[in-house]
């Protein structure tokens, strides 16, 4: 019995795709890269999952993972060798329980991020994960890539939200480590073993989630400054004032508002022309708390107001409603949509140690720019951990496959960069 007979029966020839219909899992969403598969499997438990790695064994078939496909370095997209198969996890959708109590939720792999915050609003937690792209990425590529997003500096990134895992295991066996335990002393820990492994070591079926109660005073502030230096001291000034208040502190070049501006000119802006063409960078931040309403406000109010009378901030906006709140949000969100729809780009997900963040940027920035004196810098990020998209564009008169070919020249620049300012993984002491 050849390979594709046995696919269909473990799974029924609806949930084995083969020719054009595979099309759609084989194409990254920036439409960067395109692989080649024998059949895209869409199983529903992790029983079959077990079965198919059992038989890909058998017969020295590589498998992919893919979730939602939202993957901006086609980590979920085969090679063109033809000799993989793509496991997309969209029909382990089931939330398999939720304890308020217990402040977890275990859900499966193929949930959407959007659906799990929905429910967990719904009982009155939070689930505080959240990406640009939580209405299509799922929870299983959430942990495969440890996800961090934009709270991750109150909350952490996927190995601090998860309790426990379930996992096929490379060897075909289901690791059942769904424990809803919040301190577990029982043994070594294979959960952050394998969040971040990015499906080299197994496939994720399952995870138990920790929830949080919500907050119910959140202010949002638009903020716009002169340089990347005023920003992190900026940054310092807020933690140092607020602490575990703060729900996000994003990061965003003058470059990203422009590219926003151009490619959604009907969204509003937070400020008017002058303050976006005078403003070198861009925060987004949201602080939230407990206490009384008139609180907060007045405590982010007086520290605004002195940084623009120190010159640290240009000026800044509160929301004064959801509505505007979630328009702020909009425009950065849209940073990667805009940047999808003017060209491919050479991107980079890094992390830097916040105190190295701006002189890393002047750095690469100066380096690039006296190599490829054309290109444009779209910078933006999660400063609270040190997560940045540095990503570099075409400049308006620039065909792309000239930016294209100097991708590696790039590449290069950037991560050598990167491990000066970072600590080296493994340290030579001869």
């Amino acid at each position: 019995m050849d390979f594709i007979s046995n696919l269909n029966n473990i799974l029924g020839y609806d949930h084995v795709l083969t020719g054009n219909n595979m099309q759609p899992f084989l194409q990254d969403w920036r439409k960067r890269y395109q692989g080649n598969a024998i059949a895209v499997v869409l199983p529903n438990t992790s029983t079959k999952i077990a079965k198919i790695v059992e038989l890909c064994i058998q017969n020295n078939i590589s498998i992919v993972p893919q979730g939602g496909n939202t993957s901006l370095c086609g980590g979920s997209i085969p090679d063109t060798s033809g000799n993989s198969i793509i496991v997309s996890t969209m029909y382990l959708n089931k939330i398999r329980n939720i304890d308020t109590k217990n402040n977890s939720i275990t859900v499966e792999a193929g949930c959407i991020l959007r659906s799990v915050q929905d429910i967990a609003n719904a009982s009155d937690r939070l689930f505080p994960l959240s990406l640009g792209s939580e209405g299509s990425c799922t929870i299983g590529g959430n942990l495969a890539t440890n996800a961090g997003g934009t709270q991750v500096i109150r909350y952490g990134n996927m190995r601090n939200l998860t309790l426990g895992i379930e996992v096929v295991t490379a060897q075909g066996k289901i690791l059942d480590g769904l424990r809803n335990l919040h301190k577990d002393n029982s043994g070594y820990d294979l959960r952050n073993l394998y969040i971040g492994s990015e499906g080299t070591l197994g496939i994720f079926t399952a995870a138990t989630l920790k929830l949080y109660s919500r907050t119910p005073f959140t202010y949002t502030a638009m903020i716009a400054l002169n340089s990347i230096e005023d920003s992190i001291e900026f940054f310092f000034r807020v933690r140092s004032k607020f602490s575990y208040m703060i729900n996000a502190f994003e990061l965003m070049n003058s470059n990203c508002i422009q590219f926003v501006r151009l490619v959604f000119p009907q969204m509003p802006l937070p400020f008017d022309k002058q303050i976006i063409q005078k403003s070198q960078w861009f925060i987004l931040i949201e602080l939230s708390n407990h206490e009384k309403e008139d609180y907060l406000k007045n405590l982010f109010e007086k520290l605004l107001e002195d940084s623009i009378e120190k010159n640290l901030i240009i000026t800044a906006i509160i929301s004064s409603n959801k509505s505007q709140s979630k328009s702020f949000w909009n425009l950065r969100d849209s940073i990667p949509l805009a940047e999808s729809e003017l060209g491919k780009s050479i991107k980079h997900d890094i992390a830097i140690p916040i105190s190295g963040i701006a002189n890393f940027i002047s750095k690469t920035n100066s380096i690039i720019q006296n190599n490829f004196p054309y290109v444009k810098h779209i910078i933006f990020g999660h400063v609270g951990d040190g997560n940045l998209h540095y990503n570099v564009a075409k400049a308006p008169e620039q065909k792309e496959e000239e930016l294209l070919n100097q991708q590696k020249k790039i590449y290069r620049i950037v991560h050598d960069n990167v491990n000066d300012f970072g600590v080296p993984f493994v340290r030579n002491m001869a």
